[in-house]
């Protein structure tokens, strides 16, 4: 009777184990995707509308607002906000802490950025990969275009911002419905990052701010 509460007991346990490793990391070490990138989506709509709103409000009233004639300003435009484009991504860092690239501005000059790492993901069943870069202010993003890009939104590219302690791990989220265009896609005096050639989405990423041209 004993060996067999133990036998049961052990099978119990394993089958426990085995269990949290399917659900926390698949096995592998790699947490899934769907646990920690899952979203209550009306939470989440509302939370991202609040967001947008508070932007709104920034542009058409605040001094460092890059819209020239707030009078007219009736808004951004976006996508409607959609989970699904809130991915989960492995980081790959770089063993060098030291390579950088040159990144070239709107306005023809350029500036230096360092390689933190890359972002590797599935979007639409794609495997997508983005390098992050770290500016010399000590903030992370990632310049990136997509196939929307100078058709639903802006020609020169959309960025994401990481925040530090989101990048400590192996896996981040990267939430492409906080994806915004350049201050230059509303005001040409000033210069802006482009994207660097890498960082170009096989897909279309409809989520974030569109860009419409005006006169």
């Amino acid at each position: 009777m004993k060996t067999t509460q133990l036998l049961w007991i052990g099978v119990c346990l394993l089958g426990a184990i085995l269990l949290y490793l399917a659900l926390s990391d698949n096995g592998t070490g790699a947490k899934s995707s769907h646990s920690s990138a899952a979203v209550d989506p009306v939470l989440y709509k509302k939370e991202v509308e609040s967001d947008r709103t508070k932007k709104n409000d920034y542009m058409r009233t605040n001094a460092e607002s890059p819209i020239s004639d707030k009078t007219k300003f009736t808004g951004l435009l976006y996508f409607p906000p959609d989970p699904a484009y809130r991915v989960q991504a492995r980081l790959e860092p770089f063993a060098d802490k030291t390579q950088k690239i040159i990144v070239r501005m709107s306005d023809g000059s350029e500036e230096v950025y360092s390689k933190y790492a890359h972002a590797v993901f599935s979007l639409q069943d794609e495997a997508c990969r983005l390098l992050i870069v770290q500016a010399t202010d000590g903030t992370y993003s990632i310049l990136f275009r997509d196939a929307t890009s100078s058709k639903e939104t802006y020609g020169g590219g959309r960025y994401l911002d990481l925040e530090a302690d989101a990048l400590t791990g192996t896996q981040t989220v990267i939430d492409f419905n906080t994806a915004y265009n350049p201050y230059c896609a509303y005001n040409p005096s000033y210069a802006c990052p482009i994207p660097p050639a890498e960082n170009t989405l096989p897909v279309a990423v409809k989520a974030g701010e569109r860009y419409q041209e005006h006169d």
